[in-house]
């Protein structure tokens, strides 16, 4: 799941969300807001049974990004409505 939300001065915090077990180990979410730096922005546990991890950007960004889950696995969010070979494209 992806969450936007409105924050201050004409930002925005996109939020990216995880069922807690799936996939297993630690995932982080990696992109052009982070220079692709694979642990930069992991996810957390939370105590509501999911992993989340945020990032506060200006509104009117598109970020590229996909998910780096345990021993390399790259995998891409089905709720971002853009995919294609290079991950997930967004517009906030």
């Amino acid at each position: 799941m992806i969450r936007i939300v409105p924050v201050k001065d004409q930002n925005v915090r996109v939020t990216w969300a995880l069922p807690r077990h799936e996939p297993p180990g630690p995932v982080s979410v990696v992109g052009d807001f982070n220079d692709w730096t694979p642990g930069a922005t992991a996810l957390r546990t939370r105590s509501n049974g999911s992993r989340t991890a945020a990032v506060v950007v200006a509104r009117g960004t598109t970020l590229r990004f996909r998910y780096l889950g345990s021993d390399g696995h790259w995998f891409d969010d089905e709720d971002a409505v853009v995919r294609d070979d290079q991950g997930c494209l967004i517009s906030v």
